[in-house]
C-alpha cells in the first residue's frame, strides 16, 4: 500500500526521473537517506519498473504515428504466440495490446513516412498466416502526450 509520501515521490519521479535524492528530499521535506530507502523499496516491489528518456519522434525522423488494428482469421495459442514474436521484433511497433471487441490486437507504431507504414502493413503484418486483415489510423496531431499515471 502506498502512503501519501510514496505517491508524492512517484509524482515527482514521473515528472523528472533525473532528480537526485537531495532534490527530492527538498521537495518532499524528508532526508536524502529516507528518500533513497523509499525509492529502493518502490523499485524492489516493482512499482518503479525502470527509468527511461522520452525522445522526440520527429527529431529521430519518425514523422508518422499510427494505430493499427489487427484482426486474426485463425485463433489459437500457437498463432497468438507466433504473432507476439513477430511484433516483439519490430522496432517501429512501440506498443501492442490484445483487445476486446472487433480487433484482436491494437498496435501503436512510429514510422519514418507513409511508405514505411505501408511496408509494415503489407510486407510484415498481412503475410502472417493468422492475420486476416488490418485497419490503420494515422495520427494527425497528438493533443495530449503520454502522461504520468495517476497515483
Amino acid at each position: 500500500m502506498l502512503d501519501e509520501i510514496d505517491k508524492r515521490l512517484l509524482d515527482a519521479l514521473q515528472d523528472n526521473a533525473h532528480l537526485t535524492a537531495h532534490q527530492l528530499a527538498e521537495t518532499l521535506n524528508l532526508s536524502p537517506s529516507q528518500i533513497g530507502r523509499r525509492r529502493q523499496k518502490l523499485e524492489a516491489e516493482g512499482v518503479i519498473r525502470k527509468y527511461t528518456a522520452q525522445l522526440d519522434p520527429r527529431s529521430l525522423g519518425l514523422t508518422v504515428q499510427g494505430f493499427v488494428q489487427v484482426h486474426l482469421g485463425t485463433h489459437g495459442p500457437e498463432h497468438s504466440a507466433s504473432f507476439a514474436r513477430l511484433i516483439a521484433n519490430r522496432a517501429e511497433i512501440v506498443s501492442a495490446w490484445t483487445m476486446t471487441g472487433d480487433a484482436d490486437y491494437l498496435l501503436r507504431v512510429y514510422c519514418e513516412d507513409l511508405p514505411a507504414l505501408n511496408r509494415l502493413i503489407h510486407e510484415v503484418l498481412l503475410p502472417h498466416k493468422a492475420v486476416a486483415r488490418v485497419h490503420s489510423q494515422i495520427v494527425m496531431d497528438q493533443l495530449k502526450r503520454d502522461g504520468p499515471l495517476p497515483t
